[in-house]
């Protein structure tokens, strides 16, 4: 089993999670987009939240300033959430509005909070498990989603916080967090998610 967990690890990489709710809204958004549009905001958000955060990596990772793509050290992680945090706005600045995408507009607006935050918290020496941030704001936001769309998809909420508990279990196999930063990690990916959900719920 512990040779297993690891791979929770990358399966939910926060780089992962923008893709996989936008999937889940583009699903359960069947009246007001079509084909061709989910596609195209599907393959921006990629672009924009994996494609490109990748290509950094690379050139960061190739200039020595970091050293593996779990980004461990707290001095790694600052140039990192900062780049998110740039991509983020110029999603919900020019490509998934509020008036068009009201839903994963607020999402990714939860998501620049979260990782505002957890930038800010590295000046305090203080690391925040970026996986828990993001595996916990998926599980709010696909939960809001159900509620919203007023369907039944109890099974992937109960399996999204069963993966809550693997990818808890993976970072502590792993020895990439401690038992705090998990907490403060889940927590700074749910409360911003529950505070927006109020506004499009």
């Amino acid at each position: 089993m512990k040779k297993l967990l690891p791979l929770f690890s990358y399966v939910f990489h926060p780089v992962f999670i923008p893709v996989y709710a936008t999937l889940y809204y583009l699903l359960l958004n069947n009246s007001n987009l079509g084909n061709q549009e989910k596609y195209l905001v599907l393959a921006q958000i990629a672009i924009i939240t994996i494609l490109i955060p990748l290509l950094f990596f690379f050139i960061l990772r190739y200039s020595g300033k970091i050293g593996s793509i779990m980004a461990p050290a707290l001095s790694e992680r600052k140039l990192p959430l900062l780049i998110q945090c740039f991509l983020i706005i110029l999603l919900v600045r020019h490509t998934i509005t509020v008036e068009r995408y009201i839903e994963l507009h607020f999402f990714l607006l939860g998501a620049l909070f979260s990782t505002l935050i957890a930038l800010l918290l590295l000046f305090v020496k203080k690391k925040a498990s970026l996986h828990m941030m993001g595996i916990s704001a998926l599980t709010l936001f696909a939960f809001g989603l159900t509620l919203h769309y007023k369907t039944q998809n109890i099974a992937l909420i109960l399996f999204l916080i069963l993966m809550n508990g693997f990818v808890a279990s993976s970072r502590l196999v792993m020895k990439a967090h401690t038992s705090t930063e998990l907490i403060i990690g889940v927590l700074l990916g749910s409360i911003p998610q529950i505070l927006l959900l109020f506004l499009w719920l």
